[in-house]
């Protein structure tokens, strides 16, 4: 696991190794163990280390044997032992056990079909001196960040905006669009950044580089195929089998290896298989005080019922508060994602006795496991009725008490598009609030902008006709690759731990592309049945009882008590009205209704605050 940056330079120019030293230093949390650079004429590929595999001879960059390709690589390449001996029985030779080396023999063997035949999370990339050729890879799902730039004629890629910027010709301006984006979804979806100009590379792409111009190719997607035919209790076997394999695959290491446990199934079934499979595994847990918010007693049935060395952390408001001092350049891109900050602080913790943790991201996704997948169902059912009936609903919605919150909000999301309505429900602020939020000058800039617009882009690569399968693909391509994996990598990259994920093995979710979707999704009481029941063995009585539940963040009580004068200070009218983003009065009407315990703001608050909180790091604090 690392960080990797670089540059090509345009022809005529050489790259400037200490520009390549200034990116890789930017990245030094992700790989504290070691920095290696690459300069080739105009090329510059740099990476910073973080040890898990071949400790001793696995330091980057790696080339092939002639030295025509030269590798960088963050993430992991969980098959490559079988991968080098199908290698070396065509000849190839290794000078060392990594799997970086792996991805330079396999593109010297086979060329860009090299990726698709890589399991793992990757952010990579290949430069091929002969030809003066850069290529650039990501994973399937999205596990590891890539993000890249044309400045001029210079191509310059990073695993972080904070690395991007550290080269001289890539400047900081924001993209109004995408902070509507930010405020509408709590995250900015790929391939779009917070940075006009830059571009994430979407997962499961590749793009080529060559002569001052690009080449975005997609080499997989999530697939779709049922199969009618389906004898249940063998597909309920299969499941079983491959999930045991991915977890296996993803416990190989050179360095110790734990799981995260909320108490919740998929964190559950994934420490169950793991502790199967490897005896005194390390599980780690985060929780509060407050009993509300605590998720440690589920967490500690999971330790007792498999045995594992066991670790809780409790988070307070002056944990949180030490956290948000360093909140926006940990992020590295605005995140409305509460759940960072004990995240963060988990990862820290269990980095004093563990370099990698697996976790059980991703099983909401592919198993419709949240609950508003099935209000998808309502919600299709609530859009048939005849338009004045939908009128009178959602003016009746607005009078409704804060504690029918939820049945007002399910009401006002069908005015939407019918493929967007359902965003409203999964996070984020919804486009006319968000709208009234942003300063007059923003709005006018961003015109006719379609806030939801990403959701019909991502959409219209699905194969699948199944609303079910559509749900799931898109929860995969927008809440899952934009908000939850980032969270996940960034939390725990910044204090140098890798997290990795069983349930997105694309073998796995391959297999899953092939079960019949009414044996996904039957309504808010069959959420995630096909694996409860598949992986029922490993989980306790009392997990495999217990709803759905979310990992909650006390923020609410923290903004009206310990944190209060903290969220006044970053959202203060005279440092608003410097940046010309929002409305200062509509921001300050919403931080007024929430102390005084009106109304409970926290989420668009937190969206708002951790926005700022990026921008004074990377922006600074005058007008953007």
């Amino acid at each position: 696991m690392c960080g990797i940056a670089g540059y090509v330079a345009p022809r005529g120019e050489r790259a400037d190794p200490e520009i390549l030293a200034r990116m890789v230093a930017a990245l030094r949390h992700r790989g504290p163990d070691a920095v290696g650079y690459h300069v080739d004429g105009r090329a510059a590929l740099g990476v910073a280390r973080l040890r898990v595999i071949d400790l001793e001879t696995g330091d980057q960059p790696m080339a092939c044997e002639d030295g025509t390709f030269t590798v960088v690589l963050n993430g992991e390449i969980y098959d490559f032992a079988a991968r080098r001996a199908e290698l070396e029985a065509r000849g190839h030779r290794f000078r060392s056990r990594s799997d970086t080396e792996v991805v330079a023999h396999a593109w010297e063997e086979e060329g860009a079909a090299a990726i698709e035949g890589l399991n793992g999370m990757f952010g990579l990339a290949i430069w091929d001196r002969r030809r003066e050729e850069l290529f650039l890879a990501r994973d399937r799902m999205g596990e590891k960040p890539l993000c890249y730039t044309m400045a001029g004629n210079t191509l310059v890629f990073a695993s972080e905006l904070r690395a991007l910027l550290a080269h001289p010709a890539v400047s900081a301006r924001l993209d109004v669009q995408s902070l509507a984006r930010y405020l509408a979804f709590d995250y900015v979806p790929d391939p779009h950044t917070i940075l006009q100009g830059v571009h994430k590379l979407p997962p499961g792409h590749i793009l080529f580089a060559r002569d001052g111009g690009t080449e975005l190719r997609r080499y997989w997607d999530i697939p779709y195929r049922p199969d009618a035919r389906v004898d249940e209790p063998a597909l309920l076997e299969e499941i079983a089998h491959r999930f045991d394999r991915s977890v296996a695959l993803r416990l190989v290491s050179d360095v110790p290896v734990g799981c995260f446990v909320s108490g919740g199934i998929d964190s559950t079934v994934v420490t169950g298989t793991a502790a199967r499979q490897r005896n005194g595994i390390r599980t780690f847990s985060v929780g509060y005080d407050d009993s509300r918010h605590d998720e440690r007693p589920w967490a500690r049935i999971v330790a007792r019922h498999f045995g594992t060395q066991h670790e809780e952390l409790v988070v307070t408001a002056d944990d949180a508060a030490g956290v948000l001092a360093r909140l926006g350049r940990l992020l590295d891109e605005p995140l409305a994602d509460m759940s960072f900050v004990p995240l963060h602080l988990l990862s820290c913790a269990a980095r004093r006795t563990v370099t990698v943790a697996l976790t059980g991201d991703g099983g909401d996704e592919l198993f419709a496991g949240y609950p508003t997948m099935a209000a998808e169902w309502w919600q299709r059912g609530a859009r048939s009725l005849p338009a004045n009936v939908l009128r009178l609903l959602r003016g009746g919605a607005r009078l409704l008490p804060r504690a029918a919150a939820p049945l007002s909000e399910f009401i006002a999301a069908t005015a939407y598009h019918p493929d967007a309505c359902n965003q409203a429900l999964i996070g984020g602020i919804p486009p006319a609030r968000a709208a009234s939020l942003l300063s007059r000058d923003v709005r006018a800039r961003l015109g006719l902008f379609d806030w939801y617009g990403d959701v019909a882009a991502v959409l219209a690569s699905c194969s699948a006709d199944d609303a079910t399968a559509r749900l799931i693909y898109r929860y995969c391509k927008l809440y899952l690759a934009g908000q939850n994996l980032v969270n996940s990598d960034r939390a725990s990259m910044a204090t140098g731990l890798e997290l990795r994920a069983p349930f997105l093995d694309h073998t796995f979710v391959e297999f899953l592309g092939r079960i019949p979707s009414a044996l996904k999704l039957s309504g808010f009481g069959g959420l995630k049945r096909l694996l409860k029941r598949a992986l029922a063995d490993r989980l306790p009585p009392e997990i495999l009882r217990r709803g759905k539940k979310g990992f909650d963040v006390p923020f609410g009580d923290w903004f009206r008590g310990p944190l209060s004068g903290f969220l006044r200070d970053v959202l203060a009218p005279d440092r608003l009205r410097r940046s010309a983003l929002f409305d200062v009065a509509a921001v300050g009407r919403l931080v007024d209704a929430h102390l005084r315990g009106e109304r409970d703001h926290r989420r668009p608050l937190w969206s708002l605050l951790a926005f700022e909180l990026w921008r004074l790091e990377y922006l600074g604090d005058g007008a953007a």
